[in-house]
């Protein structure tokens, strides 16, 4: 009888260890599962009770109209109004969508405004003069509102203000592909930076 005792025991003991294992492998794929479904955390919104200072690899961008939380953000160098927008908490469902560049790299100090849908274009809301407009702001619509810019050269304009920065002044333009002295001279009194 002694040896189906041990055996008995033996059973018991192993019974013990595999429900431990099973525990333990329980409890850890809960640890794992309850880390992935926990919330990380946000771009906060920057209060205007203190004036934002950029940090070295911070820009900060103001984003009003139609999205969830308008405000004052702070991005990367390098971001684009799609990340503005969606620091922003995304489009409301009265967003036109249609009326942004999401694709363009945006700057320190930048607003961007997203009309409501029917609205019409925002005419660079960062223009430091009203009624002109502003060459660092302005999408291709509103740049082929000039006279002598065709959806080309207004390509070439936002081309050029991607790959070398903001325009500095209107003079920049004289640099862009295809803006001779007669098309400067014209456009000279419309727009701005």
């Amino acid at each position: 009888m002694g040896a189906v005792d041990d055996l008995d025991k033996r059973s018991r003991v192993r019974i013990a260890l595999g429900a431990a294992v099973v525990l333990l492998v329980v409890g850890l794929g809960c640890a794992v599962l309850f880390s992935s479904l926990a919330p990380t955390g946000t771009t906060a919104l920057v209060e205007p009770t203190a004036p934002p200072v950029a940090s070295a690899a911070g820009i900060f961008v103001h984003v009003l109209g139609e999205v969830s939380s308008p405000g004052l953000y702070e991005l990367r160098d390098g971001d684009r109004a799609v990340d503005a927008v969606a620091a922003a908490g995304g489009f409301t469902k009265k967003a036109d969508q249609a009326q942004l560049n999401l694709a363009r790299f945006v700057t320190d100090g930048e607003q961007i405004v997203v009309p409501e849908i029917g609205a019409s274009p925002a005419t660079g809301a960062a223009s430091s003069e009203p009624g002109k407009v502003n060459l660092n702001t302005a999408d291709s619509a509103e740049l082929e509102t000039l006279p002598r810019i065709g959806p080309a050269m207004a390509e070439r304009i936002i081309d050029w203000r991607e790959t070398n920065g903001r325009f500095t002044s209107i003079d920049d333009l004289m640099s862009v592909s295809g803006v001779g002295d007669k098309t400067f001279e014209a456009l000279k009194p419309l727009i701005t930076v």
